[in-house]
């Protein structure tokens, strides 16, 4: 099995960042192009890693260690499981797909593509890495190609927004830097020796203090990241005033490297503290469902509505995560590529319609789908997914969710519930007043319909969503061995036991004896 592929991953966007700042300036027709065709390189080992990857190993697959110091044991420590693997895939994908979508951007064209591609860069790193001081540093990298995507590509209020995504999480990140170095020092005094590699931390002895504060210490960088309520404020302002693909890669990936956070660290390093924290994480994650679906329904502004949908919608991936259940913690992490797929072209349908309208007001449409028929389709279409219409990929991770938190916190998944009820209120309320009736507005009776370059930016995205709502086998094979790793790990370090339904194994017997 090919060890350097995942290298040559990570390396593909940022030498196509070199590129776009050496392409001659007298040929700014070839920026647009270029950037695309290299993040396509991207895709291309995103699906060449897709096919190869063995979904019978729980473990990491791909790994590559390459020592960079020696004194603190830092190295280049790469790998994916099933967990990872789909998250990368979800990355290469959109990555190309926004900047398809990114034509209106003419003002410092060369520099956004460049730091585009830095952001794809720190996006794929974050997924494998398997060094945490590796980890940081790519988490961090994507802070800052993010602040100026909204700073100054974005609309309106771009500043305000961008200084308070970027004091949000910087602070969170600080603290989890803090914890990071902490571990190192706890694992050196245990070991001899200062490590920051990720396999070998599962090794080192927490005291329930330690696990504590370590988790906090985590933990507040992902759930500013989710962002879990009360966290969550500066997200509205980034969606809005960011440019189309930034709102789109934000919600479909950057989101999820606090969802992935939680998954990947928190609940295997610190499996006591997971187990002692999950019910207060829960209550958070339903407030956060309740109340991002409830705000969302009386939000004027079209993309500030998918905004606060997406606040409620990382509510349940961070519902499923903490139920600390097979069916919970796979639909969590099933969710979180729903989600990039179903939200990321919500926003996409949002930025095509501003791009025709230069507003996002929702009374300032009605009647649109008399003549943008086929925008229309996909907007029904894809709000049907978001919703969670069973038979499109927003159904299998929502049910899996509920099934899994339903076995540990009963009153919690029955609350949660109301989340899908008002999703499907706030969507389909949304399409009826932009799209349905009369066209009251003169200025809307010749809007045009999705071109062909839209509608090849939608398309894959509309066939996964129906593939992983018909077919979600092949994800659900990659996912679930990790997934039954971390709480096999839970299960050995504390006195918490997965409920017998709350087991893959179990529901496959039952469903034998009661054939037999």
């Amino acid at each position: 099995m090919d060890t350097s592929v995942l290298t040559l991953l990570v390396a593909l966007p940022a030498a196509g960042a070199v590129v776009m700042l050496l392409l001659p300036r007298r040929r700014p027709e070839l920026l647009l192009p270029v950037a695309v065709l290299v993040t396509m390189l991207p895709v291309a080992v995103a699906g060449y890693l897709l096919v190869v990857f063995d979904p019978g190993q729980a473990g990491f697959q791909f790994t590559s260690r390459v020592l960079w110091y020696q004194p603190w044991d830092i190295s280049w420590n790469v790998g994916v499981d099933g967990i990872s693997l789909l998250l990368v895939a979800l990355t290469a994908l959109l990555f190309p797909l926004s900047l398809l979508a990114s034509n209106s951007i003419t003002t410092n064209l060369r520099s956004y593509l460049a730091a585009m591609l830095v952001l794809e860069t720190g996006l794929l790193g974050v997924f494998v890495a398997l060094d945490l001081v590796l980890f940081f540093v790519f988490f961090e990298m994507t802070l800052v190609p993010m602040y100026l995507l909204i700073g100054m590509w974005g609309s309106g209020n771009r500043v305000y927004a961008a200084v308070k995504f970027f004091l949000y999480t910087s602070l969170g990140s600080a603290l989890m830097l803090g914890a990071i170095i902490a571990l190192g020092v706890v694992a050196g005094n245990q070991t001899g020796g200062v490590t920051f590699d990720f396999v070998e931390l599962l090794d080192v002895e927490l005291t329930s203090t330690q696990q504590l504060w370590l988790f906090l210490g985590f933990g507040m960088a992902f759930a500013v990241k989710v962002p879990l309520f009360p966290l969550h404020t500066w997200l509205p302002d980034a969606h809005t005033e960011a440019p189309t693909a930034g709102s789109v890669l934000l919600a479909g990936v950057l989101l999820k490297l606090g969802t992935y956070g939680f998954v990947r660290f928190n609940l295997t390093l610190f499996p006591q503290a997971t187990v002692d924290l999950a019910p207060w994480l829960m209550v958070l994650a339903v407030i956060g469902i309740v109340y991002g679906a409830a705000v969302a329904v009386v939000q004027p502004d079209l993309k500030r509505l998918v905004a606060y949908s997406s606040v409620s919608h990382l509510g349940f991936i961070v519902l499923g995560t903490f139920a600390l259940t097979t069916q919970g913690l796979q639909g969590g992490v099933i969710q979180m590529v729903n989600h990039g797929l179903t939200t990321g072209a919500l926003f996409l349908l949002v930025g095509m319609l501003y791009d025709r309208t230069h507003t996002r007001q929702i009374d300032d449409y009605g009647g649109a789908a008399r003549v943008m028929p086929m925008l229309a389709g996909f907007f029904l279409f894809t709000a049907f997914a978001s919703a969670g219409l069973p038979g499109l990929n927003g159904f299998i991770g929502e049910f899996q969710v509920l099934l899994g938190s339903y076995l540990t916190f009963p009153v919690h998944a029955i609350i949660a519930t109301a989340g899908v009820l008002l999703a499907a209120v706030y969507l389909l309320w949304a399409y009826e007043r932009v799209f349905t009736g009369p066209i009251d507005k003169p200025q809307n009776d010749k809007l045009l319909d999705l071109d062909v370059r839209e509608r090849v930016i939608l398309a894959p995205l509309a066939l996964l969503i129906v593939f992983l709502g018909v077919y979600p086998k092949p994800a659900m094979d990659r996912i679930e061995p990790a997934v039954e790793a971390i709480l096999d790990r839970i299960e050995a370090t504390t006195d918490y036991r997965v409920p017998d339904l709350g087991r893959m194994d179990a529901i496959e017997i039952a469903a034998e004896d009661g054939d037999g």
